[in-house]
């Protein structure tokens, strides 16, 4: 074997493994958040502060888990391409809220929401920016 054969077919060989598992992850199905049970159940509150005493703790716990939260609605609002946007406020002290992203397809469900109401929602934690942040959630309870 020459010098150059010895670097291309390694090469070669990690470019393929790497395109293969690139392509895999790719096209990984989305987890289907309606059937899938929990991985943390919490409130409003309690994710909240935990997020303010130790982000990076929080972080660890809560990242890309598909959390059920439960709490009272202080906003409802559409978003652009009409998912429904909830908020659950924490307390009068704190400045911190969870934002909850339903799509569209709840809609018949959230109609009867009013600020307010306490209601359950399931959905995958994104992260914290002063709020913290829940997508591709579902109504549980309401």
């Amino acid at each position: 074997m020459s010098k150059k054969e010895k670097i291309i077919f390694p090469a070669l060989l990690a470019i393929t493994l790497i395109i293969f598992f690139g392509l895999k992850e790719y096209n990984k199905p989305h987890v289907n958040v309606v059937k899938a049970t929990p991985d943390i159940i919490t409130n409003s509150e309690e994710i909240i502060n935990e997020f303010q005493d130790n982000e990076g703790f929080a972080n660890k716990k809560y990242l890309d888990q598909i959390v059920q939260v439960s709490g009272h609605i202080s906003k409802i609002e559409a978003s652009e391409n009409n998912d429904i946007i909830i908020t659950f406020l924490n307390n009068k002290t704190s400045f911190g809220t969870v934002i909850c992203h339903l799509s569209s397809s709840e809609n018949k469900e959230l109609i009867n929401l009013k600020e307010g109401q306490n209601i359950v929602v399931k959905g995958i934690c994104t992260g914290y920016l002063m709020d913290v942040i829940l997508v591709r959630c579902n109504l549980v309870k309401i």
